[in-house]
């Protein structure tokens, strides 16, 4: 039980980042323009792939991986991404977008396959 706690935590604090990082009216931006897209969204589909994978391994707890649990964890993800779009719809300077909760969705579902 005690790791199921753990996993939980590390979840909240991930979600915690996330929301603090939407929460900034302008990132840091690369030099190139083509550049600052690959990693800005290379990073969305980074953060949600662990963001999903904490949430396995909570769902998960000390039991046997399980397709449930796996497809859980991508939705939860996939419903947070959701909510950090609106969240960035009311941060002066961010704009939400669609795309980013595809890519955000991408990153999730990556990570619950090759979880193993």
């Amino acid at each position: 039980m005690k790791c199921r706690a753990l996993w939980g935590l590390l979840a909240l604090a991930w979600m915690g980042l996330i929301f603090w990082l939407s929460a900034q009216p302008d990132l840091p931006h690369a030099p190139e323009p083509w550049l600052d897209v690959v990693v800005k969204k290379t990073g969305h589909a980074a953060l949600y792939g662990v963001l999903a994978w904490l949430y396995w391994g909570f769902l998960r707890g000390d039991g046997p991986p399980s397709g449930r649990a796996r497809l859980l964890a991508f939705g939860l993800a996939v419903l947070y991404a959701v909510t950090d779009e609106v969240h960035q719809s009311f941060v002066p300077g961010r704009t939400p977008s669609p795309w980013d909760v595809v890519i955000d969705g991408v990153g999730a579902a990556l990570a619950v396959r090759l979880r193993g």
